[in-house]
């Protein structure tokens, strides 16, 4: 047998509904490609199925679950939060994705707009994008101004703090991607009909200010990864594996009940 031949039980996964459905959808079939697909597909239904208990844990036991979703633009925060909650009660669960601030928002206290879409017992809320707009975004494209970003950052510790102890799990995930690979999708985004209206004003300025969002990530990290909430950084050059590693982070962090 070549090194390269499918095992029987490779010959097995190609031969089932989602193997030929991966041989099949192209003009030009590979098999190693849609091996490889194959068995990404079944690893991620494996993991889905253990989010479903876990959420069901969350409701049944009136737990309060927030995950944030940080990272470059680009870097398939969307993608990923859009795989985890593919099968898990919509009637417990609510995704955050705030627009800019309005006249009465900026008079508030900065986190005042986040604590208003905190989760209820049972529920998680998914933040794409969080209150670390402040710590990166914000300053980086003149949003705000020094001091209310060193504000921010004096105050968001303490704050975490506070939601931890109130009985809330707080996730904090951190998407990373290279330059190049953000560059490939942007070009990808402006060339489909169907992704253009994704761009905006702070992702054509994405790659020009590449190093500032580096800098303030790099102070974002250094002050804010406690040991009490912690960053968990996906390597997400790789779509397919990052969904699936912060897939597998969640189940690891949230003590839910596996029977």
């Amino acid at each position: 047998m070549k090194e390269n031949e499918p095992t029987m039980e490779e010959m097995d996964l190609l031969n089932s509904k989602l193997g030929l459905y991966a041989l099949l959808k192209n003009k030009k079939v590979n098999v190693d490609k849609a091996l490889e697909s194959t068995k990404h597909t079944v690893k991620l239904k494996k993991a889905q199925e253990e989010l479903i208990k876990l959420h069901n844990w969350v409701i049944n036991t009136n737990q309060k679950v927030v995950i944030l979703f940080e990272g470059r633009d680009a870097a398939g925060k969307g993608g990923a939060i859009r795989r985890i909650t593919e099968y898990i009660n919509p009637r417990h669960f609510k995704i955050v994705a705030l627009n800019k601030p309005n006249s009465d928002e900026k008079e508030q206290w900065f986190f005042q707009r986040y604590i208003n879409h905190l989760p209820k017992p049972g529920e998680i809320v998914f933040f794409d994008r969080s209150w670390y707009n402040r710590a990166g975004v914000d300053p980086v494209n003149n949003f705000c101004t020094q001091e209310e970003y060193e504000i921010f950052m004096s105050q968001v510790n303490d704050f975490e703090k506070m939601l931890l102890q109130s009985g809330t799990y707080l996730i904090k995930f951190y998407f990373s991607i290279s330059k190049e690979e953000q560059k490939k999708r942007f070009d990808e985004i402006k060339k489909s009909p169907l992704k253009r209206w994704k761009m905006t004003d702070v992702d054509r300025k994405a790659q020009e200010l590449w190093d500032d969002y580096t800098r303030y990530k790099e102070r974002m990290f250094e002050e804010t990864n406690t040991e009490i909430a912690p960053w968990v950084v996906i390597e997400g050059n790789n779509k397919p594996k990052a969904r699936i590693k912060a897939i597998q982070h969640l189940l690891e962090m949230i003590p839910y009940e596996h029977d």
